[in-house]
């Protein structure tokens, strides 16, 4: 796996179990020897690129962009172990406050928002079909039940 990671956020984030943590969200569909990159903003960043990329002017908690045209309209079918995945920018400002709406640790919620990015990288979606929506949510679960074995 080719990783780049970089923090522009002025809250810290552990860039080892970072790498530890794409690593294992990528074994499970079978993607663990694509190329990718994370990058964590602040909110304000974030919401730069939602409104430029997304025409949506509020901040949110990630965003992936896919670097894969057959991804644009359908998930992924067969694992290639050489593929370009694309980017994945996650705000640590939003993690960290749903974090504590939720009940749970900055951490656990890092881990989610890299699942749901990955995903999306992938081909996942959760807007507009039902099905993709409910294959996504799936999927998010067993990658975040296999961590824990």
């Amino acid at each position: 796996m080719e990783l780049l990671i970089q923090n522009r956020s002025r809250l810290k984030i552990d860039l080892k179990k970072i790498k530890r943590w794409v690593s294992l969200i990528l074994k499970k569909p079978g993607y663990q020897d694509s190329e990718i990159s994370i990058l964590f903003v602040d909110d304000e960043e974030i919401r730069v690129l939602n409104k430029n990329y997304r025409g949506k002017d509020r901040t949110t908690d990630v965003l992936s962009f896919s670097q894969l045209e057959e991804v644009k309209n359908s998930k992924l079918q067969t694992p290639n172990s050489e593929l370009l995945l694309g980017d994945v920018v996650i705000s640590l400002e939003t993690a960290k406050r749903q974090a504590k709406e939720r009940g749970h640790s900055f951490e656990k919620e890092v881990f989610i928002l890299l699942t749901h990015g990955i995903l999306h990288l992938l081909g996942y979606d959760h807007e507009g079909n039902r099905k993709m929506a409910h294959e996504m949510r799936r999927m998010e679960r067993e990658i975040i039940e296999f961590s824990h074995e």
